[in-house]
């Protein structure tokens, strides 16, 4: 195996579960670190543990990343804002755990207006329904009635959670999702939640960004402590 920062990605060998060294992840485009592999769970566990994800389209080779900065939430000085808080005490939403995950990433890889295609493609749907199966991945579930609003998924190593992705049919619908996933693992214990790649959307729920070194040095400290208890049940409330 070899890679540079130089231009030249190391290519892995699907039969051995090893990744390089992050910091000879590409600048531009920032974090690109290897291609090849596989998803099958040996390999998602081995990765998400280092630091990496990945992220590819239909047309693609498995790419994987290691970007830095990294976006991360810390539970223990996330704060819900004034509108959220509003939004909460009407209760016009109710919040479950694990109850659909197959809905919510099905509804994460739906087209969306701002863009082409996604990048959750049938691979990775099938990867992550295998994560599920076996207790590594879970779901937020956001209802209206009966009916799924919003959500999101991601995968649980430790005590870290590392978010993949989240969609919303209703207003403020993935925001709700949000908050109530930071609140309960920080019931839980849980150090930082990581959301990859920052945006507008995660900056506006309190993700900041921090260095490469500093996002492995809390993530080698948490996926070390004891796993959260399953199954997961939401017991935290509002108000």
């Amino acid at each position: 195996m070899t890679g540079t920062n130089d231009g030249h990605l190391t290519l892995l060998d699907p039969e051995t579960v090893e990744f390089p060294p992050t910091r000879l992840a590409l600048k531009e485009p920032d974090g690109l670190l290897a291609i090849g592999g596989d998803l099958t769970p040996d390999w998602l566990l081995a990765a998400y543990r280092r630091g990496i994800f990945p992220w590819y389209a239909d047309d693609q080779p498995i790419l994987w990343w290691s970007p830095s900065p990294r976006c991360v939430v810390l539970p223990d000085r996330f704060r819900i804002g004034r509108t959220m808080r509003k939004v909460l005490r009407r209760g016009d939403f109710r919040v479950t755990f694990d109850r659909a995950f197959d809905r919510v990433i099905e509804a994460c890889r739906a087209p969306r207006d701002e863009q082409e295609g996604t990048w959750i493609t049938d691979e990775m749907t099938d990867a992550y329904r295998e994560m599920h199966r076996l207790g590594h991945a879970h779901s937020v579930e956001v209802w209206q009635r009966e009916q799924l609003v919003g959500g999101l998924y991601g995968i649980a190593i430790g005590r870290v959670f590392f978010g993949e992705s989240m969609f919303h049919r209703v207003t403020d619908a993935s925001k709700v999702a949000f908050v109530h996933l930071v609140r309960q693992l920080e019931l839980w214990g849980c150090p930082m939640i990581d959301c990859q790649v920052t945006n507008p959307h995660l900056s506006s729920l309190g993700a900041v960004e921090v260095s490469r070194e500093d996002f492995e040095r809390e993530l080698r400290a948490g996926v070390r402590m004891p796993a959260f208890a399953k199954p997961w049940e939401l017991t935290w409330s509002y108000g």
